[in-house]
């Protein structure tokens, strides 16, 4: 079955122009496309690739060789003199679990050892090579894969090194990577390696959607006839990048240009220098798709809308984008050379519209909700700021999902053993191999310089690390947390520990209760922003059902264990341990804790004043949990009592 024609998407102009300037020059370092689920993101980058003009290989060479200019370090050559043939680009699909031998490629140990060869078995980065590396759901990759993606992307190698013997390949390809932010974000130092980044959003024209419906329909109903009808317009793109790529060496960077990009970066605080970099590589490569041989104003101008968006961020709860009134005011700014109007075939290049401002609450409120009700009975109160929270880890030793919170065997990390016989996965560990064949060479017939080396002798490497865990908060939000404006204390101390949580790859959850029940506000998730932005408009009142509380955190909890077994829990009490929704509520509470055994909890205590009960602390001792005082959350408490103390000891 054909591909959906690229020519036939509805809409996304911004995408459509992101996709060409980096096939025009994968230099520019990929696109990274961000929108919600069901908007065309897959099928504009699988349609991508059969835009992309042909490209000659030498015959049996699996790293893709170019032969007019092959790699001097194919581990496939020397390929002086060998045949060659012509095939389409390639798009090579990288699926969220893939093992890290499978991306990289791996070494053939058992070779190794017995024959004195080095065996590479190629991976997807050698696959990809001079043709595109599709990541969907690239936020929920694991980091070093990102890097490793990055790293080859921008370096035009891969480089392969296990137990001393190093392998590298070339590997030049164009990386797209999709993601639904609603399922988690990248970390900024991954988000600013992408080259563009692109917002998609399903349009709310009806007339368009109509549209979008009856194509896809169409297609589904015949596919190569559908495909037939966009084969003129597809053709006609699909020439015009061949033209622009062959153009693209030719065209000139101005000192004025260069002057604007300068402006532009340093007007929005931009870290480090790549966003220079890449602006001015998707400035050259946009005045190539126009037909222009030097780069304009108009160039800047939309390579600036595509690269520095994502580069923006400070943090996870930042939103992503750019003002048109401080764009438009640094370009005046570097008193740029106006230069000719032309955009050139399909520049896409207008300016997105304003997003109307939301209205406003009261001074610390979220936008569009209200400080208090009529009734005076519930209140929204902001956080105040973040700051450097205190690490929780998990008790014992897991064997999670890879992050930076508590101590796992992990396939990465510092070798601390060899795993027994019977497991064989991770990599192998040498010295163990060899210990495991030595006893055997002389009843094997070992007559060489070799090892007889057999399956059941590698061993493999025990490697400890750190896993992320998931970090479930229990908040109350009853009348008495939001008295004399302990909510804000309250939310600034949980949204360091979000923070916390997204530097450590942590899955975050969030229940509340408050009046005579409790909910699940957020389902757990790596979104952490998403959490943040349920506790900020969490509004405050009523009675304390802290049993309630308690029982869902369990329920939770127990679903969870089944949903993704390997991540352990770290749940985290916010209270101050009273106890007032219903019949006997302190000792209903007391029960529910017992569900909690075994769990590690933290229960931070949120009491305040000169007169207080301690109550936190009682639940505290039935829970089994941690109990932190609301003060003691931030990092820099912790280092003050343990100055206090070594002061006091010497």
């Amino acid at each position: 079955m054909k591909p959906y024609p690229f020519t036939a998407v509805v809409g996304l102009p911004d995408l459509r122009l992101a996709l060409v300037l980096s096939s025009i020059s994968p230099a520019v370092g990929g696109v990274l496309v961000r929108g919600e689920k069901g908007t065309a993101k897959s099928t504009m980058v699988r349609a991508l690739a059969g835009l992309l003009p042909s490209v000659d290989v030498v015959d049996g060479c699996r790293f893709s060789c170019d032969p007019a200019g092959p790699d001097p370090r194919c581990p496939d050559g020397p390929h002086d003199g060998a045949r060659s043939h012509r095939r389409p680009a390639k798009l090579v699909e990288l699926p969220v679990g893939a093992a890290e031998d499978r991306v990289i490629g791996s070494l053939h140990l058992e070779r190794a050892l017995a024959e004195g060869v080095t065996d590479f078995q190629p991976g997807l980065l050698a696959a990809a090579h001079r043709g595109l590396l599709y990541v969907d759901e690239v936020n929920l990759l694991h980091d070093h894969l990102v890097d490793t993606l990055l790293d080859a992307a921008a370096m035009g190698r891969a480089t392969v090194e296990r137990e001393g013997v190093s392998v590298s390949h070339a590997a030049r390809f164009v990386l797209i990577g999709t993601m639904n932010p609603e399922e988690g974000e990248l970390r900024p130092q991954l988000l600013d390696r992408f080259g563009l980044t692109v917002e998609v959003a399903s349009s709310r024209d009806p007339e368009q959607r109509v549209e979008v419906v009856r194509r896809r329909l169409a297609y589904e109903a015949d596919p190569d006839a559908f495909a037939a009808q966009y084969a003129e317009e597809d053709a006609k793109l699909a020439a015009d990048i061949e033209a622009a790529q062959r153009l693209l060496p030719a065209v000139k960077l101005p000192d004025e240009a260069l002057r604007q990009i300068a402006e532009i970066c340093a007007s929005f605080e931009v870290d480090g220098m790549r966003a220079d970099i890449v602006t001015a590589r998707t400035a050259v490569a946009h005045a190539a798709w126009a037909g222009r041989d030097e780069v304009t104003t108009e160039d800047v101008r939309v390579a600036a809308r595509l690269a520095l968006p994502h580069r923006r961020r400070r943090n996870p709860f930042d939103a992503p984008g750019i003002s048109e009134e401080q764009l438009e005011q640094a370009l005046q700014d570097a008193q740029p050379d106006p230069g000719p109007e032309d955009d050139g075939p399909g520049s896409g290049s207008e300016p997105p519209s304003e997003a109307p401002e939301p209205p406003q609450g009261g001074e610390n409120a979220p936008q569009g909700q209200p400080q208090q009700n009529a009734g005076g009975q519930q209140k929204t109160v902001g956080a105040g700021e973040t700051f450097k929270a205190r690490v929780f880890r998990v008790k014992g030793m897991g064997e999670g999902e890879r992050g930076r919170r508590s101590r796992a065997i992990t396939d990465s990390g510092r070798t601390v053993g060899v795993q027994p016989a019977s497991v064989r996965e991770g990599r192998p560990h040498l010295v163990a191999t060899v210990k495991a064949a030595a006893p055997h060479q002389k009843a094997r017939g070992r007559d060489g310089a070799g090892l007889k080396l057999r399956p059941e002798d590698v061993r493999y490497a025990l490697r400890e690390g750190r896993e992320g865990n998931l970090v479930l908060f229990c908040v109350d939000a009853s009348g008495s947390m939001g008295a004399k404006a302990r909510m804000r204390e309250v939310k600034s101390a949980v949204l360091s520990l979000l923070l916390d949580a997204y530097q450590r790859r942590d899955k975050v959850g969030l229940v509340t209760f408050r009046g005579n029940a409790a909910e699940l506000a957020l389902p757990p998730t790596i979104s952490v922003d998403a959490a943040a932005a349920r506790l900020e408009g969490l509004p405050t009142g009523g009675r304390t059902p802290l049993a309630e509380g308690l029982l869902e955190a369990a329920r939770v909890l127990r679903v969870e264990e089944i949903r993704d077994p390997r991540r352990r829990p770290l749940l985290v009490v916010v209270t101050d341990g009273r106890a007032t929704s219903g019949p006997d509520a302190v000792a209903r509470a007391q029960a529910a804790a017992g569900l909690l055994a075994g769990v590690t909890t933290i229960v931070m205590d949120c009491e305040s004043g000169k007169m207080r009960l301690g109550l936190a602390a009682d639940l505290a001792a039935h829970l089994g949990a941690e109990h932190v005082p609301l003060a003691d959350v931030a990092a820099e408490a912790l280092a003050d009592a343990v100055r206090a103390r070594t002061g006091r000891a010497a």
